[in-house]
């Protein structure tokens, strides 16, 4: 996929999901499970550009608003 082209990132996820369902079986072939790596890899860089597109956005939409800006999300572990 190129950055440039708009991605849904809905199926993409669940692309990704998937993936990491049949690497995680343990079923794979070497050879097989390494090409669904790859493409797991591809398919997370994608997300992150469109992700970090969408936050792009949202601040400019606040910014315009006059709105307050945006906070680091962090995820507990």
């Amino acid at each position: 996929m190129n950055a440039k082209k708009s991605i849904n990132l809905e199926k993409a996820l669940t692309d990704l999901e998937e993936i990491v369902e049949e690497l995680e079986s343990g079923d794979l072939p070497l050879e097989k499970a390494m090409k669904k790596f790859e493409e797991g890899i591809k398919l997370t860089r994608n997300c992150q550009v469109a992700m970090k597109e969408a936050e792009q956005k949202v601040e400019i939409l606040l910014q315009s608003a006059g709105g307050e800006e945006l906070e680091d999300f962090e995820v507990d572990e």
